[in-house]
């Protein structure tokens, strides 16, 4: 039986052009053999599966390399390549510091690195993990990596960056591997389907790439498993029934429900993917990535965002012209809010039906119905201009009975879109509201307008009162008290205790003008936010419409308190004198 050679092992790049998704490391390094600026440390760091160690191979075999080609790759054919890739070079060593991490280690290593190469021009070490050596060993490091030997290079190779101590990282040429991207991984599997004699659907690569999270040799192992269950013949079906992988059409199928308003529809698919034996949290992660494809669609300068087959694609296309931005906006925020509520939800299976009810209760802003159009009475000039209700009604008034009162004042035409503005009705030309029909969910209820006749009116459209034509009827001090008391009383019913204490000290009067006592400013500016109001009362009860009022802030009552033990014995003497004479009798100390 002739031994398998996984694919991961079988294509490992052998040379920089065949390194995948990492073309901006790879020139550099060719740059630095061309030039012969090649560092004597180098740090390779990033995720797993991105080919860290595979480029330290490929340096190690080129700058040992006799006959290096004019595209700065190694030859193959010269002594050095052919015992590197025998196994057999003496000129790179690879230390797995998951294992040799003591000082001891380190010490055998440096140990070697003093004896020069004897084929070839460099020795090359490549430490594979070095995010585990000890602390002890890293410091016997330090010395041989920052000053070593002409011929010692050292490769660095980790997935944890951080946990290396700064002394280590400034002695290193930093190179930091990014995720190798979906399309390019999918592309190096369509290309060993075609040398392995595969027959390869690009959705079910694709699949492959996008649960490989970046990672090529994760996507290889999942590529040789699918494989094996499904034969030369690798189909979309048997890589999501391989992978446990939620099929697309489900998406698809539920959206559709939910541009529908379709509640059962959509309760059923979800009923179905539960039966399938997927778990809800991951059906609503990957709705949210469902919702985010289709938004990324609604513009063409991002569909290029769209990692997947092209065949998905046109979907996404069709479906993302059946529904709006803001819609989207909103499936993506209850989506975002399920995936948070899931772990600490004690039922979450009714938490994702929840989700999607409120999912396909969202109105749609290109379906939903018209608001009744109102006409608004103008002159016979101008033209009667439907208006459209700017403000949305909260709560429903029953309707007066008695006709409507005719407008006084016509309305201007220079209020804007954003001020809310009653609109008087007729109520016997509008149909009658039912009642019985329950209200849209999406409405708010912080206000509510009554469908009544008014005019809006404005501060200057308001008639002003001249004072001099109003009576000013004589009142007695003790008619002004008992106005002032009753003042009192409404403020302390509305609950504003602060300026009702104003009201318990007795005000001066001087024929109509009021000389009011305040204790503080901050209780004047107050109190003189009520002026209106406050005359308004004293006017109309007393029939004077000549009283006024001054304020004026009373610092005497505004004393100092007490608040150390000193300070509370000298207040306690003032009134009692006797507790001195205590005091220095029994010979007493203040304290607390």
């Amino acid at each position: 039986m002739e031994n398998f050679i996984v694919s991961a092992r079988k294509y490992r790049p052998a040379t920089f052009d065949t390194v995948v998704g990492q073309d901006a490391i790879t020139s550099t390094l060719k740059n630095a053999i061309k030039t012969a600026h090649l560092a004597q440390a180098f740090l390779f760091c990033g995720p797993r599966g991105v080919g860290k160690t595979t480029c330290a191979r490929i340096l190690a075999k080129t700058i040992n390399c006799f006959n290096i080609t004019e595209n700065i790759e190694a030859c193959n054919e010269c002594d050095s390549c052919k015992s590197f890739d025998e196994g057999q070079s003496l000129n790179v060593y690879e230390l797995d510091a998951a294992s040799n991490n003591s000082v001891e280690d380190i010490r055998t290593l440096i140990d070697q690195v003093r004896f020069a190469p004897q084929l070839g021009t460099h020795k090359v070490y490549i430490i594979d993990e070095v995010h585990m050596l000890s602390n002890q060993a890293f410091n016997a490091f330090l010395k041989t990596l920052e000053e070593p030997p002409k011929h010692a290079i050292f490769i660095l190779a980790t997935t944890e960056k951080h946990k290396i101590i700064p002394t280590i990282l400034s002695r290193c040429q930093i190179f930091d591997f990014n995720r190798i991207q979906i399309d390019d991984i999918a592309s190096h599997l369509s290309k060993i389907a075609e040398k392995e004699n595969i027959t390869a659907a690009p959705e079910g690569l694709h699949i492959i790439a996008q649960k490989a999270d970046g990672a090529l040799r994760d996507a290889l192992s999942m590529f040789d498993q699918i494989v094996s269950f499904s034969g030369n013949n690798v189909t979309y079906q048997n890589v999501i029934d391989n992978l446990n992988i939620l099929d697309y059409d489900y998406y698809f199928k539920i959206t559709d429900a939910i541009i529908q308003k379709d509640i059962s529809t959509s309760l059923l698919v979800f009923n179905e993917i539960l039966n399938n034996g997927f778990d809800g949290h991951n059906f609503t992660n990957g709705l949210s990535e469902h919702f985010r494809n289709l938004l990324v669609c609604q513009d063409a300068n991002t569909i290029n965002l769209l990692e997947v087959g092209a065949t998905i694609k046109e979907k996404y296309l069709a479906q993302a012209k059946k529904i709006n931005l803001a819609d989207l906006i909103q499936f993506l925020i209850l989506t975002s809010k399920t995936d948070t509520l899931y772990k600490s939800s004690k039922n979450q299976r009714l938490l994702v039906e929840v989700m999607l009810m409120q999912l396909c209760s969202i109105e749609n802003e290109l379906n939903e119905k018209k608001k009744p159009l109102i006409k608004l009475p103008f002159n016979d000039k101008e033209k009667s201009t439907p208006v459209q209700l700017s403000t949305p009604i909260q709560k429903v008034e029953t309707l007066q009975e008695e006709p409507a009162q005719p407008l006084q004042t016509p309305i201007e035409k220079t209020a804007t879109k954003d001020t809310p503005v009653s609109i008087p009705i007729d109520a016997s030309e509008q149909p009658k509201a039912d009642l019985t029909q329950p209200i849209a969910n999406n409405f708010s209820f912080a206000d509510s307008i009554s469908i009544k006749p008014q005019v809006p009116k404005k501060e200057e459209d308001t008639p002003k009162i001249n004072l001099e034509e109003m009576p000013k009827d004589a009142f007695t001090e003790e008619q002004f008290m008992e106005k002032w008391i009753a003042y009192k009383n409404q403020l302390l019913n509305k609950g504003k205790f602060n300026l009702a204490s104003i009201f318990e000290t007795t005000p001066l009067l001087e024929n109509a003008t009021i000389n009011i006592s305040i204790e503080n400013k901050a209780l004047e500016d107050d109190f003189l936010a009520q002026k209106s109001d406050f005359l308004n009362f004293l006017r109309k009860e007393l029939n004077n419409y000549e009283i006024d009022f001054v304020t004026t802030i009373n610092t005497d009552k505004t004393t100092k308190k007490a608040y150390t033990p000193e300070e509370k014995f000298a207040k306690m003497s003032e009134k009692n004198p006797t507790l001195i004479t205590l005091k220095q009798k029994l010979d007493l100390e203040i304290g607390y």
